[in-house]
C-alpha cells in the first residue's frame, strides 16, 4: 500500500453532482442540475450546510480524541 500523504487540512464539498445522486439513491427522485444550483443557492442553504458539515467535523474529532483517551496517539498532540 502507497504511503498516506501527512495532511494539514481535510476540505469536504457538497458539489451539484452529490446531490443529484443523492436525490435519486436516497429519495427515488430526479433532480437536474439546474434544480441541484437553485437548492444550494436557496437563501442561507449553502452557508447552513457549511456549518453542518463543521459541526460534524468537530464532533467526530472530539470523539475521536476521546475514545483515544490515556492511550492517545503520539502525533495527536495536546495544546493548552
Amino acid at each position: 500500500m502507497p504511503k498516506k500523504k501527512q495532511r494539514e487540512r481535510v476540505v469536504a464539498e457538497i458539489t451539484t453532482f452529490h446531490l443529484t445522486q443523492l436525490a435519486q439513491t436516497a429519495l427515488g427522485r430526479e433532480l437536474s442540475r439546474e434544480e441541484a444550483i437553485a437548492f444550494l443557492n436557496d437563501g442561507d442553504r449553502a452557508y447552513d450546510m457549511w456549518k453542518h458539515m463543521m459541526h460534524a467535523g468537530e464532533a467526530y474529532i472530539q470523539s475521536t480524541i476521546r475514545t483515544a483517551g490515556a492511550g492517545q496517539p503520539s502525533h495527536i498532540e495536546q495544546h493548552a
